[in-house]
């Protein structure tokens, strides 16, 4: 590690030479400690670059004061490469354009930043593809996938980066620019180094020949072989060498790239995907070497435990279901994904009944389920990508852990690989967990192991012990070591294993020679530690250099479901709350989050919207979670709990609860932002704006009958820039208008039945409904509750509107987002005490504004409410959710006019949290001819008051122009229908457009 007054200087000259942006504090440095490895190593700082001119200065720079470069890009990497102590540079926010993509000869010149998914919606209307199709392709980098020699679920078809990849421009550490690519085109600098690689392969030879694993899934040590290929498929389809391809594979140590030249294909037309249901284990690796023959693009594995976590994620649970064959329980211990592409789905069809006939030569009739239709397989295609995610999802110390886990074997041997390894795991205690690459003998496999434990039991121990017997069984098998994510710090010390002392010898010549002073990434590939060197782990055991311990805390919210323990060889956990955790289970909750980056898209979900707008790792879950686990176990300092960089990490989160859902382990950072705001408050207090934002259902019922006065700050001239100047409520925003004739006071005894009536109707057999109207669509927006009131009563349902004799009922929503969670917790506790008897009644609680009906059944089953509180959340239903169940169930009937419009739907984002969507585009289907549309959109930007704040405004705008506004803008004539009051209220703002709730255009269309 550079010393303090280095790292000043460094930090002092990048500031000053570069337009880039410059990141050496503390809580910075630490997001970029980790990546989705099992270590950690505190960089020396970390530079954002805007231009190639950027990376060039920093270059110059960290070498004239001897710091170490380590260039990164998504930081989704499994083994350690993109940790080190080094000035860390992060392509991926800036340097991300495609530079040119040549139609004609197929090709395609990109930044290093790009990322993988981005550049295939870019090619996709020239009807080119770039088919390295890794499952982490929303956030994986090109440079990053060229640094890792990234293989993808296809690559029996179209195989790995390099053979994917034409040419490279680089940097080399004296700071040339050298172009890599075929060897006739090459210059003087880059001949003289292709020279060298081939007078050393020649001396090599007979080690080459001897070690050299002759399999595709092969990424270990330097490509050496490239002027005597040993991969099953040649490096260049007519022979030639390509000299980039010797820093393909190379983690970013022999230079760093300023742009790539992609080989780039024309997509499949047609896929057809066959999913074969396997009774045991050892029939599905045994099946592998049969499937490959009938030649599909891809056999991928999913084994019992990733079906079993994916069957309880509501995200994955019904495309899972739908892949399995009915039969007993538990199911089937594996499943295969067999997919076949070609010009024609007709074309295709064929292949798929071959599929079912060698399965029945194989034993095992009836026993794939066919996916012709393109929907389906997508959907199939996002749970298999979300694989190790999901494996990750396991709750306790124990977790699945990532060292041997690329190892390769030819297909013949795949069987008796696998069953050798499960009797490893066994000996020492724990299992392991499998999925990926069946057609070319690439599973990822990873055992359970407690990386906190020290002695003959911990995590470090087995590891070592297993990885022993595990390579020991690769040259049995004739395999190798390492075959697609690369060595990094857990696989750099068995590349001499692997390849022997000569041919190492030849890697770290090769090092020398394009890296003579060792600047780029040291420590990967050449002269790596020993991959369970206890101080460079994250959770580090009692014992070692850095031990990780968290602090002492008592949590507001209830987070004991996370703290617990798991037994490695069952997986089964311990009782809620015996976990140990000093937290109380906070910090478990947020060690959940493994750095996959998953939260890093752009493509679809709600995931992250201030990470879209930013994209400042700061600004992500993933940057939020590693602060957080930071701050929880004193690595940023006494009190970091309450300080002002975790505050600045969590301030853009909107609490869209997007990560709820789609996080596959279950990171729910609104509700740690919650549990955070209650102790930064704490310590620092409520500003005048919280407690006004609060307090807003409390003095709501009083406040709408001055509305007149109110009004006032978006009528009088320089009013809304006082409100601003005062309480950061920006001046570019109206607000909501208060009016005196709110829903409690519209309604009386002959609107609305008394809730005894509503029982009675219910218990007698009748329809009935409690409608709960929050504050802000009975106070603001009073129109939408009674176009519901009238819509459920003219379907025949006996309707009770929650009241009370002075204000009205609340969910604590907005004590929440100001981390009053004792006043919010008052404020649950009356409605679920007021809609209980309705609840065991079986009368369910409807609510119109999602982020208030859904605190039911979230937020209120944490703040320690009881068994009260599980009843109410069991039948409370959003307006739309209650009427699409009704309508199934054949209860719910209305006479409806056609929509005079189209229909565009937003869904809010807590719906989309929930899998609320679905049942809002069924109830619009009721209307006759309508074909509701829904805006593949992230969070609309508003997110409650977030949108209102001065601080806020920029931030919110871009969110809702990344999507919403411009397909409101595109479809001008549309009806839009939005749930949301914040949702409505950006639209208008932004767009210049009403949104209505669902409720109201049902009422508009009553016949």
């Amino acid at each position: 590690m550079a010393s303090n007054e280095v790292s000043t200087l460094l930090e002092r000259r990048l500031r000053a030479q570069t337009q880039g942006e410059v990141l050496f504090d503390a809580a910075s440095r630490g997001r970029y400690a980790t990546d989705a490895s099992i270590y950690q190593i505190m960089p020396v700082g970390v530079f954002v670059p805007r231009t190639a001119p950027d990376v060039a200065l920093a270059i110059d720079i960290a070498r004239d004061l001897q710091v170490p470069i380590l260039a990164r890009g998504g930081g989704t990497s499994q083994c350690g490469q993109t940790v080190g102590a080094a000035l860390v540079i992060d392509n991926s926010k800036h340097l991300r354009r495609v530079l040119e993509i040549d139609v004609a000869r197929r090709t395609a010149t990109v930044e290093p930043g790009v990322v993988l998914d981005c550049l295939n919606a870019q090619l996709r209307a020239h009807g080119l593809w770039y088919p390295v199709d890794v499952s982490t392709s929303a956030q994986a980098t090109l440079g990053g996938m060229a640094g890792n020699n990234s293989c993808g679920s296809r690559s029996i078809a179209y195989g790995n980066m390099v053979h994917n990849v034409l040419g490279a421009s680089v940097w080399l550490s004296d700071g040339s620019l050298v172009d890599f690519g075929p060897l006739a085109t090459l210059g003087t600098r880059a001949a003289g180094i292709a020279a060298f690689v081939r007078e050393l392969a020649a001396q090599h030879r007979g080690d080459i020949e001897a070690h050299w694993p002759r399999l595709l899934r092969r990424v270990a040590g330097y490509n050496l072989d490239l002027f005597q290929n040993q991969s099953e498929r040649p490096y260049t389809s007519d022979g030639s060498v390509n000299l980039a391809h010797l820093l393909i594979g190379s983690e970013g140590t022999l230079a760093v790239t300023r742009s790539l030249t992609l080989k780039l294909t024309q997509p499949p037309r047609a896929r057809v995907l066959g999913v074969v249901n396997f009774p045991t284990f050892r029939a599905a690796m045994h099946a592998a070497q049969h499937l490959v023959k009938l030649g599909p693009t891809a056999v991928e594995l999913v084994d019992r435990t990733m079906i079993d976590l994916s069957l309880a994620n509501p995200a994955f649970a019904p495309t899972m279901a739908s892949a399995l064959i009915d039969g007993p329980a538990p199911g089937p211990e594996a499943i295969l994904l067999v997919e076949f592409c070609g010009d024609e789905k007709a074309a295709l069809m064929p292949r798929l009944r071959d599929l079912v006939a060698l399965m029945g030569e194989l034993g095992l009739p009836g026993s794939v389920v066919q996916i012709p239709d393109d929907a389906p397989q997508k959907n199939l295609w996002e749970v298999r990508k979300a694989g190790l995610n999901i494996m990750m999802s396991l709750k306790g110390d124990g977790k699945p852990v990532s060292f041997i886990e690329d190892c390769a074997v030819p297909l013949e041997h795949l069987a008796d690989y696998t069953d050798a390894l499960t009797a490893v795991f066994a000996r020492h205690g724990t299992r392991g967990t499998w999925y990926a690459h069946a057609s070319v003998g690439t599973l990822h496999v990873r055992p359970i192991l407690d990386m906190r434990r020290s002695g003959a039991q911990g995590g470090t121990a087995k590891m070592r012990a297993i990885a022993e017997e595990a390579a020991e069984l690769v040259r049995t098998y004739k395999g190798a070591f390492s075959g697609e994510h690369g060595d990094g710090l857990c696989r750099g010390e068995w590349i001499q294993w692997q390849f022997g002392p000569a041919i190492n010898e030849a890697f770290r010549a090769i090092k020398r020679r394009l890296d003579p002073i060792g600047l780029f990434n040291p420590g990967k590939i050449i002269d790596p530690p020993k991959m369970d060197d206890g101080a460079l782990l994250r959770f580090a055991p009692p014992g070692t250099p850095r031990p990780y311990r968290t602090i002492a805390l008592t949590p507001v919210l209830d987070w004991s479901a996370w703290n617990v323990q798991n037994d490695p060889a069952t997986e089964q956990t311990t009782a809620p709350g015996t976990g140990g955790d000093t937290t109380g289970g906070f910090a478990k909750a947020v060690e959940m989050c493994n750095n996959n980056g998953h939260c890093r898209k752009f493509d679809a979900g709600t995931m992250c919207p201030s990470y879209r707008a930013t994209r400042d790792e700061q600004h992500v879950t993933r940057g939020r979670a590693n602060t957080l686990r930071l701050a929880l176990s004193g690595q940023l300092g006494p009190d970091a709990l309450a300080s002002d960089a975790l505050y600045d990490s969590m301030d853009l989160c909107v609490s869209c609860k997007g990560c709820k859902r789609e996080c596959p382990t279950g990171v729910d950072m609104a509700r740690m932002k919650v549990e955070f705001l209650a102790h930064y408050k704490a310590k620092h207090g409520h500003t005048m704006r919280d407690r006004l934002v609060a307090g807003l259902p409390d003095y709501a019922h009083l406040a709408s009958g001055l509305g007149w006065m109110f009004n006032l700050r978006d009528a009088l001239p320089g009013a809304a820039w006082l409100s601003e100047k005062l309480l950061g409520l920006s001046a570019r925003r109206t607000l909501p208008r208060w009016r005196s004739d709110t829903y409690w006071r519209s309604i009386d005894a002959a609107t609305c039945a008394s809730r005894e009536e509503a029982i009675a109707a219910a218990q007698s057999g009748g329809k009935a409904a409690a409608l709960f109207v929050d504050t802000f669509n009975g106070t603001f927006e009073v129109e939408n509750a009674l176009a519901a009131t009238r819509v459920l009563k003219a379907a025949g349902y006996t309707v009770h509107a929650l009241t009370k004799p002075q204000g009205h009922f609340c969910c604590g929503r907005t004590y929440l987002a100001s981390g009053m969670v004792d006043r919010a917790k008052a404020k649950a506790a009356e409605l679920v005490s007021a809609l209980l008897p309705l609840a065991r009644a079986g009368v369910n609680a409807i609510g119109l504004e999602p982020a208030c009906l859904l605190t039911l059944r979230d937020e209120a089953l944490v703040m320690g409410l009881g068994e009260g509180a599980q009843v109410v959340a069991g039948h409370a239903l959003l307006f739309e959710e209650f009427i699409a169940r009704e309508a199934r169930a054949g209860r719910f009937s209305l006479a409806l006019k056609p929509a005079a419009a189209p229909i565009l739907l937003h869904g809010h984002c807590h719906q989309k949290a929930f899998g609320a969507v679905d049942a809002i585009l069924d109830v619009l289907r009721l209307i006759p001819g309508a074909r509701p549309e829904l805006i593949e959109s992230s969070c609309c930007g508003m997110a409650g008051s977030f949108g209102y704040q001065a601080s806020h405004y920029a931030a919110s705008m871009s969110m809702a122009e990344a999507a919403l506004l411009p397909a409101v803008r595109r479809q001008r004539d549309a009806i839009v229908v939005a749930d949301g009051t914040s949702c409505r209220s950006q639209i208008a703002h932004g767009a210049q457009r009403e949104a209505v709730h669902a409720a109201r255009l049902l009422e508009q269309l009553l016949q």
